[in-house]
């Protein structure tokens, strides 16, 4: 049986599960459609429903559903219009399409005429548009059903870890294209489209606005203005950028620096330390205890570099590393980029509760065999954090300004957990590509 057709029958064996635990016979999941901007007719980029594309590899298809009854086979209505206006959506050759049944339709309302009765039964699954926010479903969306599959999804099928090695692989590409571009001098704007053009994508094609900062713009954790006039002097670079595969994920981040000094040394000791949490990951930890963990790595970088006049304990104890590194440590990823379930604790939908020193680390599940998160630690100089500290004399403030016009590092990959420690998606995409 191919990767593809065992992903599938876990998909089923999921939803068997969720449904029976929940009350259930059949579920609709629908595609999603582009929403249209306000007093206008020109619509937003269409993202499809992620538990769409977990079944079937069609991600460029909107208004179309699955409907899925336990124990039976996926019947998949996929929407082509009657329009002269637009091109077809190209759909991606597989086995899905003779594992599901496939019926085109051109109506929506076709779609409740051949379910009609299995809907009293059904859960529906997507944004409620209508029509389908009055049609008679047994529910929309709910929660505990949404819980119990969001749950599973953290652990990933082989076909789903192939999709995001070759998203990695893409992405990889465009990086090395982007790192290029920075070496030549070339603005943010540039840089960016150089990455785009490695990897064939269009701006609206990569699943999230990519970060590309140059110099103090690595500062800001989110930035994505792109300056289109170069600066007068290229210090540092920090990219955080991805691709889609099949709908599944890339997320990479990389810093550099311009020429040899303070900064070079930086990146390298933030680089070295996300490879040693890394070789701390294995089945049955904590990701929470990894976050702590990496924030004592950072306190100790941040006292080498005479950014504190204080020990690294001290640093870690008394919470400055959460003005250098205020994110959380990574997150899962998959068919989302934020993927979702990393507070679930189980498939009933009980919940972790934020944790009040580390409010922004968006995963607090144990670790398990074939989770795939992201592992990003950083160390920045935003200003907003560091303003409570102001006149603290444990700070060297020489040091801290020495590291603002270069914004800041961060270093991500994406790490799978295997039964005896890690794959490393990221860094094994770069290799393949020297």
């Amino acid at each position: 049986m191919s990767h593809y057709l065992k992903h599938l029958e876990q998909v089923k064996e999921r939803f068997d599960e969720a449904l029976e635990a929940n009350g259930f016979e059949s579920v609709l999941i629908y595609a999603g459609q582009p929403r249209v901007a306000f007093l206008d007719d020109n619509a937003y980029p269409f993202r499809v429903n992620p538990f769409f594309k977990y079944w079937i590899p069609v991600t460029e298809n909107p208004k179309s559903f699955i409907f899925y009854r336990k124990g039976g086979k996926p019947l998949v209505f996929l929407f082509q219009a009657r329009d002269f206006w637009h091109a077809q959506p190209q759909l991606p050759p597989g086995q899905w399409k003779e594992a599901c049944d496939v019926v085109l339709v051109d109506n929506i309302a076709t779609v409740r005429s051949k379910l009609a009765d299995e809907l009293a039964t059904t859960a529906f699954i997507g944004e409620d548009f209508a029509p389908m926010n009055e049609w008679p479903v047994a529910a929309h969306n709910p929660q505990k059903l949404i819980d119990h599959l969001h749950y599973q999804r953290a652990v990933k099928s082989e076909c789903e870890l192939i999709n995001m090695r070759k998203a990695n692989l893409i992405a990889a590409r465009g990086h090395n294209a982007a790192r290029d571009a920075f070496f030549a001098g070339k603005s943010e704007l540039e840089i960016n489209q150089a990455y785009l053009a490695a990897m064939k994508f269009r701006e609206t094609e990569v699943p999230y606005n990519s970060i590309v900062a140059l110099n103090e713009h690595g500062a800001v954790l989110h930035y994505d203005v792109y300056e289109t006039e170069a600066p007068t002097e290229h210090r540092s670079f920090l990219i955080d950028a991805g691709a889609y595969y099949n709908g599944y994920c890339a997320d990479i981040t990389r810093s550099y620096a311009a020429k040899d000094g303070f900064y070079a040394e930086l990146v390298e000791a933030v680089d070295a330390a996300e490879q040693a949490i890394i070789g701390e990951i294995k089945p049955g930890i904590s990701y929470l205890d990894l976050h702590v963990s990496m924030h004592k790595r950072i306190a100790k970088i941040l006292a080498e570099f005479g950014f504190f006049k204080v020990d690294a304990e001290t640093i870690y104890e008394r919470g400055y590393t959460r003005a250098f590194f205020p994110h959380g440590l990574g997150h899962f990823i998959g068919l989302q980029v934020h993927d979702v379930g990393g507070f679930l604790k189980n498939t009933n939908g009980d919940s972790f509760e934020r944790n009040a020193e580390h409010p922004f680390l968006r995963l607090l599940r144990d670790v398990e065999v074939d989770q795939v998160f992201t592992i990003e630690p950083g160390i920045y100089v935003v200003d907003q954090l560091l303003e409570p500290f102001e006149g603290n004399e444990d700070f060297n403030w020489n040091r801290v300004s020495e590291l603002r016009p270069f914004g800041g590092v961060r270093i991500e990959d994406s790490v799978r957990v295997t039964a005896d420690g890690t794959e490393n998606l990221t860094r094994d995409a770069f290799e393949k590509l020297k």
